[in-house]
């Protein structure tokens, strides 16, 4: 569960950064997100994920 909570907590610092740091590139990619199709979307979701799965892996193994 303390792992669960860090891992959480991590999430949160980069999150706060980019929103600390780069608002305006947010805005700018929350603009442009409409315009991506779905598939595409969804490929990246699935590279991120397997990327930090296996990031998670070589870490923790």
């Amino acid at each position: 569960m303390a792992d669960l909570l860090a891992g959480f907590a991590v999430f949160l610092i980069i999150e706060g950064l980019v929103y600390a740091l780069a608002p305006r590139f947010l805005v700018q990619m929350a603009r442009l997100l409409p315009g991506i199709p779905p598939e595409q979307l969804r490929l990246v979701g699935l590279v991120a994920v397997t990327f930090g799965v296996g990031l998670f892996w070589l870490v923790r193994g």
